[in-house]
């Protein structure tokens, strides 16, 4: 698929079949996370893959309300900045390379006839600590999202691309 075509026909889904997706599509997703720049080359992220449906569930109650589509997808991908790899003068790094990851993780997927949804955990707190205990993860390693992966069972919404009074030129 060709790059900017796949960039601008994303859609959020949130809703999808039972279909299971092949261990090679997921080392793909996790690749194309993996690919993405991170600051000073730190790659500081690390990812838990799951596919079982009760600590899917349990992530999406952790997560609240907006997390549901994670009940009924065929896998998730928590996100984790992961402090151990960052570098002390830019330690907050870790929260825009784990977006990037993410975001490549999102248009790997959509490239491959899987559909997606981004879930924030960071920076809600309650829903850090909810994550962290769920996984019983070290001190650093912080939750920063989620993303809900399954076969489309919905289209989506197309939402529009580009607004013109979003952008300025030379000065405001």
């Amino acid at each position: 698929m060709d790059s900017l075509v796949n960039v601008f026909n994303r859609r959020s889904i949130r809703k999808y079949t039972d279909q299971k997706i092949s261990k090679d599509d997921l080392h793909t997703i996790l690749r194309a996370g993996m690919a993405g720049p991170s600051c000073a080359n730190t790659r500081d992220w690390s990812f838990i893959v799951v596919e079982d449906k009760e600590t899917l569930i349990k992530m999406a109650d952790a997560n609240g309300i907006y997390a549901a589509p994670l009940k009924g997808a065929t896998l998730g991908i928590l996100i984790l900045g992961d402090l151990e790899r960052s570098v002390e003068v830019a330690k907050d790094y870790w929260i825009i390379d784990g977006s990037i990851a993410g975001q490549n993780m999102i248009l790997a997927a959509n490239a491959l006839g899987i559909g997606s949804v981004w879930l924030g955990t960071y920076p809600q707190m309650d829903r850090v600590e909810r994550q962290r205990e769920l996984f019983q993860l070290p001190e650093d390693k912080i939750p920063h999202s989620i993303i809900a992966f399954g076969y489309p069972a919905e289209e989506g919404v197309l939402k529009p691309d580009y607004e013109e009074d979003r952008v300025h030129f030379e000065k405001w």
